[in-house]
């Protein structure tokens, strides 16, 4: 069956399964006179034809197994990471690191994604910078805007002429951002989700779940709703340290992001760094205190 596609002038998006939830993704591609570039290739480029394969360049968003799960098919393009993110896409070792998950969960955690996302290393993989520009031909260009938190490369890959965003994993889903990894930051995707508002933007387009969104009132709607997870799940934690001060590894176990009932390899360490992060948020506004490893609300 072929796979649909919406195109916005020289950019075309090729939907993942059920609009691209993970693990599949949106597949977006832009085409300028003299060069085709890719944006991340996630599960669903693996059932495109020349759309994908005549690509000169892969730029990737940021790296997560779902992002690269294409790459095999595109060896011979030039490929390009921001420079936060790139040790990730070159080696195994490097993505290990970028997850930081337990050395239990390592193992295992490679061979589902070689499994399941065609996983392989991309070693020839080359770095850009805030502001990197691509020059496909034509007057069609792309241009990074570092918006790290999600991972500490996460980009906006801008497409002019038309100001169509690709906000890669700002994802606008109900479940809220995630920043569950070494290299996520709750501070920094704070600060991205007020950035991201002022790129020059008249389309957006996610990674996963929304899709196109080409009306900047619902687009701010929506990102103000991702947004809120974030206090959300903050005030959760704050109102059970309330009732129950608490170990981490309590806190954990009682889970604050992911159903107890979810069991996948690294969501127990994503749950921890996550809560992690809002402990320390809440102890900086001295709204929460360790006390020998037990927190409790000041």
């Amino acid at each position: 069956m072929e796979t649909p596609v919406i195109r916005h002038g020289a950019v075309s998006v090729f939907p993942g399964e059920k609009s691209g939830k993970y693990p599949d993704g949106n597949q977006v591609t832009v085409r300028g006179a003299d060069s085709l570039a890719v944006f991340d290739t996630p599960l669903v480029a693996n059932r495109l034809g020349s759309e994908l394969l005549d690509a000169d360049l892969v730029v990737l968003g940021h790296v997560h197994e779902d992002h690269m799960a294409g790459l095999h098919r595109l060896r011979h393009a030039a490929m390009y990471v921001h420079e936060a993110d790139v040790e990730a896409a070159r080696s195994w070792d490097g993505l290990a690191r970028h997850y930081g998950y337990a050395a239990s969960v390592l193992g295992g955690m490679k061979a589902k994604i070689e499994r399941e996302f065609h996983y392989a290393p991309r070693p020839d993989a080359q770095a850009y910078k805030d502001g990197a520009c691509w020059d496909l031909g034509g007057g069609v260009t792309v241009r990074a805007f570092h918006m790290p938190g999600h991972t500490s490369g996460h980009c906006v890959l801008l497409v002019e002429p038309g100001g169509i965003a690709f906000i890669g994993d700002i994802d606008l889903s109900s479940f809220g951002p995630y920043y569950g990894d070494a290299t996520s930051s709750l501070a920094q995707f704070r600060r991205t989700l007020e950035a991201v508002k002022d790129i020059p933007a008249k389309v957006w387009i996610t990674s996963h779940h929304k899709g196109v969104i080409t009306d900047r009132e619902t687009f701010l709607a929506l990102l103000k709703a991702f947004a809120s997870r974030l206090d959300a799940r903050e005030e959760a934690i704050a109102d059970y340290l309330r009732q129950h001060p608490s170990t981490l590894a309590e806190l954990v176990a009682h889970r604050f992001v992911y159903p107890r009932d979810l069991d996948d390899l690294y969501y127990t360490d994503a749950e921890r760094r996550t809560i992690e992060q809002h402990l320390e948020s809440l102890a900086r506004a001295g709204r929460a205190i360790d006390e020998g490893g037990r927190w409790r609300i000041a």
